[in-house]
């Protein structure tokens, strides 16, 4: 009986060493996929506040294309009503393919590619997207730093109990390698 114990506080004390160094590599690496977040939510802000903006220049000239000024206000407002990661992932997605088709009107009114106004909140919209960019990637090395270590042995044996789980990568959208499509003859 008294061997049983030993070899059973032994074991123990072995999964606990083992699972102690890498509870905190899985601790450290949630840490940084967290900071590496809130960089993505920094520039997807800084996006939403320059959406406005953009929107009404462009209204003045292309009056006639309101379902895609619908589309862009839809999908601002659900990423800025989505609460959990994954929400804003997949509304952040949503708006990239929305300001696309917003960006795609420009070329087919040079007057309003000439507007001033309309070509410094388009250079800044793309300044702000490749720090999305940016930010996506770091975020998504995080994501797989984390996520390789917790399915790695021996953590993948303890870490799902701890409530270290796998986390979503941010990724492109299904279209996203389509080009925009813009109708100017209403479907005649």
């Amino acid at each position: 009986m008294r061997r049983t114990t030993i070899g059973r506080v032994g074991l123990l004390a072995g999964v606990l060493l083992l699972g102690g160094c890498g509870y905190n590599t899985l601790v450290n690496l949630r840490e940084a996929i967290d900071g590496a977040w809130a960089q993505v939510e920094n520039q997807l802000q800084r996006r939403n506040d320059l959406i406005p903006n953009l929107v009404e220049v462009t209204k003045g000239y292309a009056t006639h294309e309101k379902e895609i000024f619908e589309s862009v206000a839809n999908a601002r407002a659900r990423l800025l009503q989505a609460g959990t990661r994954d929400e804003k992932i997949d509304a952040a997605t949503q708006l990239q393919g929305a300001l696309g088709r917003l960006l795609a009107i420009a070329e087919q009114y040079p007057d309003l590619k000439a507007n001033a106004q309309f070509a410094k909140l388009s250079d800044e919209l793309a300044g702000t997207e490749n720090r999305i960019a940016v930010e996506r990637m770091r975020y998504n090395d995080a994501v797989r730093s984390y996520n390789a270590t917790q399915k790695s042995f021996p953590t993948v044996l303890w870490a799902s109990f701890a409530g270290f789980t796998p986390q979503k990568y941010f990724e492109a959208a299904p279209g996203a390698k389509e080009v925009p499509k813009v109708d100017f003859t209403g479907g005649r």
